[in-house]
């Protein structure tokens, strides 16, 4: 079984001033530091990231990586849409399988403001089947899909959408990293812009620049001598069908269903013992959805259950649920998503949370979702 061992997030945000190998270099030296490791004992490297062949036409980033670090070690780029960081970190984890004694760095990097809004947004699209390009939806507009289906189909509206906000950039402003570090209230999300009804603003997450990265070890003279530590219990992807019209549910996604059943099999752990869990959500129905589909909550009970918010970081519930702020607050640099992911997980079962530190964490899952849900990874953490 292999640990993760170290890691490190830039900031999130709008960072003008530095370029996406920029961002690369500090994740690189950050997680080197934490781990108190040298480049040597890399072994070595996969790099998730989804744009930089579209928006910067560069699709060699493992040679541009390779410089950085100094070494001649194997490196991979993985790309799974928005799921690349978490799929990077999937077959990070599946070479260590296949290779004892080694020590992996996993990256995760996007730089997507430099580009205009109209630029960025069609490269995301990439992600979506070319019949939903031709017909000018965007994510957003997908994921409004989902939720007008959600709510009708059980009765809820806006206001219950508007808890996941609401929470979400409460946790951000706990952190330092976060993109936005601001409390809302539920009536400023209700209050904000209208992006595709009944997603507003404060229901989507942000365009982010950011880097993140960690560590992890089947070593047993690395990971022994490692202070801070978490067991890897599971790693497992599924993927569906990129186009909505072609899925069984607009409720659900199905990709997350099978993914999260395997990674609970294969963990031996019952969903109770699951503390904190970082959830991809990219839109307030997707972590809805996700909480639903992982089985936390009942299908359908979602919307009323959020409005009591239970996965509060405090709440003392037993299950808090995007400590980081999510990808609402947090920020979604796409390829660095799933890391930061693993990162907060990382944080939060070895006591290194700070301000929003949830109490005697001792088990934690990430779900990693590309587009519309077209791939799904679950991973299961615990110390």
């Amino acid at each position: 079984m292999s640990s993760v061992i170290g890691y490190y997030t830039t900031k999130f945000g709008e960072l003008w001033d530095k370029s996406l190998f920029d961002l690369v270099e500090e994740a690189i030296k950050g997680v080197l530091e934490n781990s108190r490791l040298e480049r040597r004992q890399i072994d070595a490297i996969f790099f998730g990231n989804m744009l930089a062949g579209v928006l910067e036409n560069n699709l060699h980033s493992p040679s541009r990586i390779a410089e950085i670090i100094g070494t001649n070690i194997p490196i991979f780029r993985v790309e799974a849409a928005c799921a690349s960081g978490g799929m990077a970190f999937h077959l990070a984890n599946n070479y260590l399988k296949a290779n004892p004694g080694k020590t992996v760095m996993v990256l995760g990097g996007e730089k997507m403001t430099d580009y205009s809004p109209e630029e960025t947004t069609e490269a995301l699209m990439s992600a979506s089947s070319g019949e939903e390009q031709e017909a000018g939806l965007t994510f957003p507009g997908l994921y409004a899909v989902m939720a007008n289906y959600y709510l009708e189909k059980y009765g809820y509206d806006e206001e219950n959408l508007a808890y996941i906000g609401y929470k979400n950039h409460l946790h951000g402003s706990l952190n330092d990293r976060a993109h936005f570090q601001k409390k809302v209230s539920v009536e400023d999300v209700l209050k904000s812009s209208y992006v595709a009804c009944p997603l507003k603003v404060l229901d989507c997450s942000p365009i982010s620049d950011g880097a993140a990265a960690v560590i992890i070890s089947n070593d047993k003279k690395i990971v022994g001598r490692s202070e801070k530590q978490i067991q890897i219990l599971a790693s497992e992807v599924a993927t569906d069908t990129i186009s909505l019209k072609t899925r069984k549910s607009l409720g659900e996604i199905l990709a997350t269903k099978i993914a999260g059943d395997k990674a609970f099999k294969e963990s031996k752990l019952n969903r109770k013992k699951i503390n904190v869990a970082e959830l991809h959500d990219c839109f307030s129905i997707a972590e809805i959805l996700a909480m639903e589909d992982l089985g936390f909550w009942e299908k359908g009970e979602g919307g009323r259950v959020v409005k009591t918010l239970v996965s509060l970081y405090d709440s003392g519930s037993g299950l808090a649920v995007n400590t980081s702020g999510g990808l609402k607050a947090a920020g979604h640099p796409v390829g660095a998503t799933g890391i930061k992911q693993i990162g907060e997980i990382f944080l939060q079962l070895t006591g290194q949370a700070g301000r929003r530190q949830v109490k005697k964490a001792r088990c934690g899952l990430t779900q990693n979702v590309g587009g519309s849900g077209g791939t799904a990874v679950v991973s299961i953490f615990a110390v």
